[in-house]
């Protein structure tokens, strides 16, 4: 149970990026985060941030995690989806559906569901068509969410979220660490979102719970990759990166994947629906607010 002063219990799957994120915006606001993290190496800097760290690799489950579970509010779960499926939904699927505390269960899912759709609009009625293994995984474990939310009313809510940027997780370092490539795909866009604006987000949905919902989180202004690239630079007061066209380009699998769906991501319902005010709503500001950090 929780103490009278605490906001919520919050327990995260996957205590990654965005979660660490959450948490340092919760805990101050008197909630209990914690979560699980399958690298001990790391779970000392985790424990920093003042959320209690769990090992869960996917496999083993340990009693403590079920206790943390069991005395949670609000989960959130940010593990992708495995070979096997959704680890989290195959170990735990049946013992959220016990919990006697659970308000809200957020699951982060990826706009790569939308697949290509030429540049034009995506919002949260258009078709599903994923044009990658990893996007009709996404599609097949959001269909298993909401089924558990349809047929036993567990608060389910999916966030399809597009690429997120953030301290120590942007252009700016990217290109400082010689890593950045600036890929010509001519028409292509991208859409983004700052991790301040996601965070805040999943908190506005623990505040207007709607069972079943789903939400794109991206920004106002979806732009070529180059563009972006190119602002990066001169906020760092240094030449623009070659341009390499994505056919010549060594990409990695999954990055070339991020280049084949083309698409603009509309925000609109969070706006809507959640009273959303972008405190970065575009790569303009969010870089430049970065920048100065």
């Amino acid at each position: 149970m929780l103490k009278s002063n605490n906001q919520g219990n919050l327990f995260c799957f996957g205590l990654g990026y965005s979660a660490q994120f959450l948490a340092k915006r919760l805990i101050p606001k008197n909630w209990l985060v914690s979560g699980s993290y399958r690298d001990s190496n790391a779970i000392t800097s985790i424990k920093e941030i003042g959320v209690s760290v769990y090992l869960y690799d996917g496999n083993r489950v340990s009693s403590k995690i079920l206790d943390a579970i069991h005395k949670a509010t609000h989960i959130l779960i940010s593990i992708p989806p495995q070979e096997s499926g959704d680890v989290v939904l195959q170990h735990f699927g049946s013992i959220f559906l016990k919990s006697k505390h659970l308000k809200w269960v957020g699951y982060i899912s990826s706009t790569g569901v939308y697949g290509d759709s030429n540049g034009e609009w995506v919002d949260e009625t258009s078709p599903l068509k994923p044009i990658t293994f990893r996007g009709q995984r996404r599609v097949e474990v959001e269909s298993d969410w909401l089924k558990l939310q349809k047929d036993y009313n567990l608060p389910v809510i999916i966030f399809r979220c597009v690429g997120i940027y953030g301290p120590e997780r942007n252009l700016l370092v990217s290109i400082q660490q010689g890593r950045a490539k600036n890929i010509n795909k001519p028409g292509l866009m991208f859409s983004r979102i700052h991790v301040e604006d996601l965070v805040q987000t999943f908190e506005a949905s623990m505040q207007s719970i709607r069972p079943g919902a789903i939400y794109n989180v991206s920004d106002d202004y979806p732009s070529p990759p180059s563009a972006a690239i190119e602002y990066a630079c001169s906020l760092l007061n240094i030449k623009p990166l070659q341009p390499i066209s994505y056919e010549s380009a060594v990409l990695s699998e999954m990055a070339r994947s991020f280049y084949q769906a083309n698409k603009r991501v509309s925000n609109k319902k969070i706006k809507k629906e959640l009273g959303i005010n972008l405190q970065y709503p575009d790569y303009r500001s969010g870089l430049k607010a970065l920048l100065n950090e």
